[in-house]
């Protein structure tokens, strides 16, 4: 049985592996476009800045989605390697990353006008909600990626349900703008969050449809934290490929650090109209449907780590543009770099992970690593931006992530090696 079940269960699930990938597909493009409606670079921040937000408050945003999106993930993975079918887990508690949406519909549409302040504060706490459930099941979903989809088919996995997610939020972005042009605003970010929900409930039912094969081993009692935690600080001491890489990752956080100011920036200094905000939005989905094409491929061929390479290179540039753009039409590029630097970590982020990972049963382990061990930085970023912003103005802001873009990117391509071609040393 082990046999059948063995790399990636590739023997056995191979009469369902179409069935999976169009169901994973249609799960994670489903709520790529639901995450559209809701965008952490453009309809969030416009939001909070609607509200009155300051940038610290704004800078909170992403700071606390990616506290959300990382610091669980860690913890359950010990949990997550016991259990021998993951899809039952998933579905279970995945219910928490969608209802918080219809919670901030309501705000919008009740609570947004008479109490701005209170409904900055349900903004935060709904998308920390929505978030750490997110991460709490992100080694348990990746498990299940793993062991669906064969490895030199997840790039274009992952690239053509980007694709498809993109395309969704492109229409997506164009009805934003419609809807923020002719309705009052607080009633028209309700309207975002509904629409929102409803992808993601749609990505819920394509989900409940996957054929999760068995995994090569049976469940077994989670270890203790503590044990479990020292054995992952082995893992981390003796794989320097692996460590090499989280720290390009860490710094490739702080170089996204300004991206949640880019639209307030824009229409701050170039006095756009609320309605911009859509156009930002499809620019953005622009540069994320281009990046996947490209780039999905690129990683079946030759792994993983060039798409991130490239992706820093354009979050380099989008940093740049944004220090010397004169207009908001050359603005606009920055949301197209943007675009291609978010296909890159959409593709080649998690799954290059997979690889890292020496064996199928220690991929929740690794997933966890990439994501937890990174949360601090990922958190305090954001926050460092907000205070750097209100202390010396956005280009400063801009300035410091590029500088941080730049030392990534040096040392990816000169410490890291490609795991496809050096296997995770592990002693």
């Amino acid at each position: 049985m082990t046999e059948a079940i063995s790399d990636d269960g590739a023997v056995y699930a191979r009469r369902d592996v179409r069935h999976n990938v169009v169901a994973l597909a249609a799960d994670f493009g489903l709520f790529l476009v639901g995450l559209s409606f809701v965008s952490q670079s453009t309809i969030l921040p416009a939001f909070a800045a609607h509200l009155g937000a300051s940038n610290v408050a704004i800078g909170a945003i992403p700071a606390l989605m990616t506290l959300g999106w990382n610091l669980p993930s860690l913890f359950a993975a010990g949990y997550t390697e016991s259990l021998a079918r993951k899809l039952p887990f998933v579905l279970r508690y995945t219910v928490w990353e969608r209802v918080p949406l219809l919670v901030l519909a309501a705000v919008a549409f009740f609570v947004a006008r008479p109490a701005p302040a209170v409904a900055l504060i349900l903004l935060l706490s709904m998308l920390l909600l929505m978030t750490s459930a997110g991460g709490l099941l992100m080694p348990a979903w990746m498990d299940i990626v793993g062991r669906t989809v064969p490895t030199t088919l997840r790039g274009r996995f992952f690239a053509i349900s980007n694709l498809l997610g993109g395309a969704g939020g492109l229409l997506g972005s164009v009805l934003t703008a419609w809807i923020l042009a002719r309705m009052p605003v607080s009633e028209g970010y309700a309207v975002c969050f509904l629409v929102s929900a409803l992808f993601m409930g749609l990505s819920y039912v394509a989900l409940s449809l996957v054929r999760e094969p068995p995994a090569a081993y049976d469940g077994v009692a989670p270890p203790p934290l503590g044990v479990y935690l020292r054995r992952v600080g082995r893992v981390l001491k003796s794989d320097h490929n692996l460590a090499w890489f989280l720290l390009a990752r860490g710094l490739n956080f702080v170089g996204t650090m300004a991206t949640g100011f880019f639209t307030v920036h824009a229409l701050r200094s170039f006095e756009a109209p609320d309605w911009a905000v859509g156009v930002f939005t499809t620019a953005l989905l622009a540069g994320q449907m281009a990046g996947n094409v490209v780039l999905g491929v690129l990683a079946d061929r030759v792994g993983h780590l060039v798409p991130l390479n490239i992706g820093l290179g354009a979050l380099l540039l989008a940093n740049l543009v944004a220090l010397v753009a004169p207009t908001l039409e050359i603005f606009l590029l920055v949301f197209l770099l943007q675009g291609v630097q978010i296909a890159a970590i959409s593709v080649s982020a998690l799954n290059v992970l997979l690889e890292f990972a020496p064996g199928p049963a220690a991929r929740p382990t690794y997933v966890g690593l990439g994501t937890t061990l990174l949360t601090p930085v990922a958190f305090g970023a954001p926050l460092a931006a907000g205070l750097m912003a209100d202390a010396l103005g956005f280009r400063v802001v801009f300035a410091t992530a590029a500088v941080a873009a730049l030392m990534a990117l040096v040392l990816l391509l000169g410490r890291v090696q490609e795991p496809r071609r050096r296997p995770s040393q592990i002693s």
